[in-house]
């Protein structure tokens, strides 16, 4: 079973968009250590999403 740990938010982790939804920070997937593969807005792996690649 893959466990992934809990990060605690803390200040510039995200921002409310004007949909209300949340949108983690490259603050916030930095400090989480990994690219999930969903195509985050702010993903500093760069990862694309349409080509499930990695950007160099």
């Amino acid at each position: 079973m893959d466990l992934k740990k809990t990060i605690p938010l803390e200040k510039g982790d995200y921002y409310i968009n004007e949909e209300g939804y949340r949108v983690f920070t490259e603050q916030y997937h930095l400090k989480r250590g990994y690219c999930c593969k969903s195509g985050c807005k702010h993903c500093p792996y760069g990862y694309d999403k349409k080509t499930d690649r990695f950007k160099k």
